[in-house]
């Protein structure tokens, strides 16, 4: 199949980007070159596990649990489901009740952060569109496989351990700092592999998404 069937939802890893408050800021640079002699390039790397595009591990915020190292493939690749969210301000229950999430599905949330403000800004958004704890445990309550969202946490600044500990803790996957703003909504086949750290709490992911017409079926 010719990587051009994929769509590429990742942000860019770069200097400066926006980051969790709080978090260690991303530094990127050149520790040898070839320009000043050296035999090869390498480049040094310093940032937060939860940086641009992430996945969390259950230990993130519930002790004695998996870390990302314990990720079960199946959780992140074959057939998802992107729906639009239009609460400009959170992702309720009664809206993710409309769209009948399903027990072993995977579900990306595109909400206004694709379309306003979000990853177009400079700086950190504090007002982007998150998932409210009880939406949170409606999706918990529904069984699906994994969730994934379009800023950096599924968690507002001031509700996001509640709203990470209802998913986390009833087995939930989370896949957050999606790109979505070239994504419509609609069944996909889904790809995304975070880095494999031994006990992390999280780790940095590349995520794909094929359009519908291309997806390869699977029994999920």
């Amino acid at each position: 199949m010719s990587s051009e069937a994929w769509i590429d939802v990742s942000v860019p890893v770069s200097n400066g980007m926006v980051h969790w408050p709080g978090d260690p800021p991303v530094e990127i640079e050149r520790s040898k070159s070839i320009d000043a002699g050296d035999p090869a390039n390498l480049t040094k790397l310093s940032m937060s596990a939860h940086t641009g595009t992430h996945m969390d591990a259950p230990v993130h915020f519930v002790p004695d649990t998996a870390g990302i190292d314990a990720l079960p493939l199946e959780a992140v690749i074959g057939r998802c489901r992107v729906i639009a969210i239009e609460d400009p301000d959170a992702v309720h229950a009664a809206e993710l009740r409309a769209h009948a999430p399903k027990r072993g599905e995977r579900l990306l949330l595109r909400t206004h952060n694709s379309s306003e403000g979000g990853w177009s800004l400079a700086e950190f958004d504090d007002g982007f569109v998150h998932i409210a704890p009880e939406g949170a445990g409606y999706l918990a309550e529904c069984g699906v496989r994994t969730v994934g969202v379009d800023y950096l946490s599924v968690g507002g600044m001031e509700t996001g351990a509640e709203t990470h500990g209802a998913l986390l803790e009833a087995g939930i996957w989370i896949i957050e700092g999606l790109d979505l703003s070239a994504v419509e909504p609609g069944e996909y086949e889904l790809m995304c592999l975070p880095v494999k750290l031994a006990g992390s709490d999280g780790a940095p992911a590349r995520a794909l998404l094929r359009p519908p017409a291309l997806r390869v079926p699977d029994e999920a």
